[in-house]
């Protein structure tokens, strides 16, 4: 009995928690498409899905349908077994960064000291699933998408890495929950406005949304590393796409927005849950990607590298020493 209470019984509460976190992503996607064609179709003055269930709401559900049953076709001379793990490894690393994090205070799966250097090796592995299957198909434009991803992917971590340390040297730890808490008197989107402004669309680069989306640039490069792609194993591409997305979304939240956190700390805003501001915060900024997309037309591939490396790097490097040489200055480092 001591065995289930210490050993089966903690590691049914994880189960279940990570099942509540991947329900919660999935439905974020659901809706997250939804969301995104009914805007992109507002800016171009259309109506977007609205024939499939209320409002086209189960447009979604018609697609993933689809997909799912149609056939799966694997090239002949693709390396199969290569071919096949590629999405899966790009689904499973894009929904396994979500266990750190913080929904609302004590809202979190794993809340490891390290939060935040996790979510950044972790999101990085997702290079390798785009890097499988567009070597797997054995074809040249996937493996041409694939190359390109892979370089732009690497490219803005650097930049947004400078981001991330620009923000700890305010709070003084890696904790997800920490970072948070610190905002309770000023968001640092204010104090940090260029870093917010660098890491917002560097984020929009990492997870190969327009006007970065030169990875399936559908004139040149026909689908980009999803050209060979068909049915289910399309549908995980996808899948991980649109959580790593919102994951993006969620660490802007986080690290600028003050999480959980309510916009002033006066009565009728205390009064909503944590949950409650910090999917409001999310669903913010997933409109201002949506928007991105509508409005801005798409990079070409060099101003794509020159902008990572000759724009974001150099600025964000030099916040990084301006924030330390002011916390050490005025000597209000944590």
């Amino acid at each position: 009995m001591s065995f289930f209470i210490s050993y089966i019984m903690p590691l049914m509460i994880i189960f279940l928690q990570s099942l509540l976190v991947m329900i919660a992503v999935l439905l974020m996607a659901y809706f997250g498409i939804y969301a995104d064609r009914k805007i992109w179709a507002a800016v171009q003055l259309r109506k977007g899905p609205n024939v499939v269930g209320p409002f086209g709401l189960l447009q979604s559900a018609a697609d993933l349908l689809k997909l799912l049953f149609k056939e799966i076709i694997i090239p002949e001379k693709a390396n199969k077994m290569i071919f096949i793990l590629g999405p899966i490894v790009t689904c499973f690393v894009a929904l396994s960064s979500w266990a750190v994090i913080p929904f609302a205070e004590n809202w979190v799966v794993a809340d490891i000291n390290v939060g935040i250097l996790y979510i950044f090796a972790v999101s990085s592995l997702g290079v390798y699933g785009i890097m499988m299957g567009g070597w797997a198909s054995n074809s040249k434009y996937p493996f041409m998408g694939a190359m390109r991803s892979a370089a732009q992917m690497v490219s803005y971590e650097v930049s947004i890495g400078f981001v991330i340390i620009a923000v700890l040297l305010c709070v003084g730890s890696l904790n997800l929950s920490d970072i948070v808490i610190a905002q309770k008197n000023l968001w640092f989107v204010f104090p940090l406005l260029p870093m917010f402004i660098i890491f917002f669309v560097s984020a929009l680069a990492e997870t190969n949304r327009p006007p970065f989306d030169l990875p399936e640039a559908e004139a040149e490069l026909v689908a980009g590393y999803q050209t060979e792609y068909s049915s289910s194993l399309f549908m995980l591409y996808f899948l991980g796409e649109l959580a790593a997305t919102f994951l993006m979304c969620a660490m802007t939240t986080i690290l600028f927005l003050g999480g959980w956190l309510p916009p002033f700390n006066i009565v009728p805003f205390t009064l909503v849950p944590g949950v409650v501001w910090f999917m409001l915060k999310v669903a913010f900024v997933f409109y201002l990607f949506s928007m991105v997309k509508a409005l801005v037309p798409r990079y070409r591939y060099d101003q794509l590298m020159r902008l990572g490396w000759k724009v974001f790097l150099p600025i964000s490097m030099f916040w990084v020493v301006l924030t330390a040489s002011f916390l050490l200055i005025f000597d209000i480092a944590p």
